[in-house]
This record gives structure tokens, sequence and C-alpha cells, in this order.
């Protein structure tokens, strides 16, 4: 969406190529080694810019070797369970886990992935040490917990959301600060009772190492503009974005966050002792 629109703002072709492979690194090596003079951006996320480099051992650093450009839309993950399952709110659920650790089966979309680092990250927080399930990808993890095959999993609000409202799953919260504007009856971790279960898929534009503050300056405004286009931001809240305020949405904003990020989720990935496959 941000493609066609810079296009027409830019006056410029814009290319964008899915660089497939080791989970975005290899794309994130050619951004790294490219020349840095704004031509070759990188798009990338949580994943790609945080999480992987607590499970990889990477040619280049995620903090020194990329400028930071502009802080996009993220999608937060919503906890949801099977609707059998007898926890009416977060609260409950965290004291059904610790009750039941030998007996809980919580999904992931795979090993390293978002949903796989909650889990972590939710048992970090509750004391509990249950049983992950690993499927490849996440579809298959949400058709068994649909079908009740699996009691609990996390995943983005956009995949959540429709199963929730027709009553197959039962969501418990929003793992992010605010609450949700396409969702508003759904409440926060931290109101329900779990403060510090955040998890949230964000994302942005980096740009090589070395690229002259000038370009930075000119690329983040274009984005920031292309943000405030009512009808773009209409798409983004209906696939269930969340749209950074426009005072986040600068090169530092982005820079701090993803320093923020590392410190929180290194040592618990590292604890976890989470390996790549």
């Amino acid at each position: 969406m941000l493609g066609e629109r810079l296009r027409a703002v830019l006056g410029q072709s814009v290319i964008i190529e899915n660089v497939s492979g080791a989970g975005g690194t290899i794309g994130l090596g050619r951004v790294a080694r490219a020349a840095p003079d704004g031509y070759t951006l990188a798009s990338g996320n949580w994943s790609t810019f945080v999480s992987n480099g607590a499970i990889y051992t990477l040619p280049y650093d995620l903090v020194r070797d990329f400028e930071p450009v502009v802080l996009l839309p993220s999608n937060s993950h919503l906890i949801a369970a099977r609707r059998s399952l007898a926890a009416s709110n977060l609260s409950e659920l965290v004291s059904w886990l610790k009750a039941n650790q030998d007996k809980v089966s919580m999904a992931t979309a795979g090993v390293g992935t978002g949903s796989h680092f909650a889990a972590v990250l939710l048992q970090s927080l509750t004391g509990t040490k249950f049983p992950l399930v690993h499927y490849r990808g996440g579809g298959p993890a949400l058709q068994d917990l649909l079908s009740g095959q699996v009691d609990l999993m996390t995943n983005q609000a956009a995949v959540f959301l429709p199963h929730a409202r027709a009553g197959t799953i039962k969501v418990y919260a929003v793992l992010a600060q605010d609450r949700l504007v396409q969702a508003p009856e759904v409440p926060t971790a931290d109101e329900a009772g779990l403060p510090g279960f955040h998890v949230s898929v964000w994302n942005g534009f980096w740009a090589p190492r070395g690229t002259p503050q000038e370009i930075i300056a000119r690329l983040n405004a274009a984005v920031v503009n292309i943000l405030a286009e009512p009808a773009l931001r209409q798409r983004l809240i209906d696939l269930a974005y969340e749209i950074p305020p426009r005072e986040q949405q600068t090169p530092a904003a982005l820079g701090a966050l993803q320093k923020a990020e590392i410190e929180k989720w290194w040592p618990v990935i590292r604890a976890a002792n989470v390996k790549a496959e």
C-alpha cells in the first residue's frame, strides 16, 4: 500500500522485492551491503530487527549497520483460547495455567515466530512452564485452536477478531498498552491483570548505515504524509493496524523503540534457549 503511494509522492519507481530465506536475514544482509544513497531500503519488523538478533548469528549489527527512517503501523497480538476453556478472563486463565501446567497445550506458528516468543514471555511473566506445540505456520495452528485440539495461542488482531466475533474462540486481551480502535471492548493485558504482557508486530523502514540525513528526512517526510491520507488510514484500520501518532513517526522514535525491544526480548529469548530451525 505504501509502495503505491510512494511512487507518486517521490516521483520514482518503487520496486518491492520480497527476499526470502533465514527469517529475513538474507534480505537485510543485502540492504546492509547496499550503497547508502537512499535507493535501497529495508522494510523490516520486530522479527527482522529484534528477535532475529537473539536466534541467528548475523553478519551485520542490527543497530549500528542501519539508519532508522520511519516507524510504520503495527499489529498487536491478542491472546485467545478454545471456546470451551473454563477461564472467562485473563486473570482466571493465569490461575488455570498455574494449576494445569502439565496439561496445557499452547500453539505457535513455528519456532522463532512472534507467537512462539509470546508464549515464552507468558511463561516468564506467570512463572509457569507448559508444552508448546509448534506448527508450520499460523494457519494450521489456528485450525487446531478452532477445533479445540490446543488450548490457547496468540496471534495478530487481524487474524483473531473475525473468529472472536463469530464466537468460535475466546479472546482475553490485546497485548498492547492501549485498546484497539477496531475492538474497544477487548481489554489490554495490563487492565486484565497481567502487566507487561505486550507483543506487537511493529514495522519500519531502515536505510544502510551512512545514508545522508537529508535523504532520510526526505524519505521520512514522504511516508509521514502518506500515513496522514484518510483513504490509506482507513484501509490500515480495516486491516486492524495501529497507526502510530505523528510524533512517533520519526527516525529517532523507531531507533529508540528498536533498542528498547532488544533490551526486553533478547534476555527472554536467550533464557528460553530458542534456536533458529
